[in-house]
């Protein structure tokens, strides 16, 4: 199923979540648990994570202008962005050309995509964050929404329906979607 809507509204899909990550609010946040569930005691599920801590939105993007926004807390390692929505689960974002993400570590802010990672600087640690998809223009672009601005764009060829994608290593993250662009960045 593909939605054509610039309001992109999703949850986070429980079918994708790796056993370390467990969702809340209505499945729009996801907090890391060290120890995580125990594997054995999750649903078996082709959808599932297997071996990294990442999670995927519950719909796909297969055309237009989308965006969305996450809070993170709590947090020193993240990512986020978009990923072919049949990417192996075994394979963690940013690892394969079939992801696409910003992320944060070791207090910097990094693009990556088949393990290739390109530093994004002048960014400091926002408490919230916006990600814009133009599928058709082939842009993914991180956005500062306090000015708003977009801080790092990058251009990408989509070839298949995409889902929004987040990789989470400690804290949590909440996201925000079904917004508007903010103006100016358009």
């Amino acid at each position: 199923m593909c939605f054509f809507t610039e309001d992109l509204q999703f949850r986070l899909d429980e079918r994708t979540a790796h056993s370390s990550l467990d969702l809340f609010k209505k499945d729009t946040g996801v907090i890391y648990r060290i120890l995580g569930l125990d594997p054995s005691h999750v649903q078996d599920n082709p959808e599932r994570f297997r071996d990294w801590a990442v999670v995927f939105g519950d719909q796909k993007i297969s055309g237009g202008r989308h965006y969305w926004e996450v809070t993170v807390k709590k947090s020193g390692e993240f990512r986020l962005g978009v990923a072919d929505a049949q990417m192996s689960r075994e394979d963690c974002v940013g690892t394969n050309n079939s992801s696409w993400v910003f992320g944060y570590a070791q207090r910097k802010w990094f693009f990556m995509t088949s393990n290739k990672i390109v530093p994004v600087t002048l960014v400091g640690k926002p408490d919230r964050v916006g990600i814009l998809v133009d599928y058709d223009a082939g842009l993914l672009e991180l956005v500062d929404i306090e000015k708003p601005s977009i801080i790092h764009s990058i251009r990408v060829q989509f070839k298949a329906p995409l889902c929004p994608a987040f990789g989470l290593w400690d804290g949590e993250l909440l996201t925000h979607s079904g917004l508007e662009e903010p103006e100016g960045l358009k």
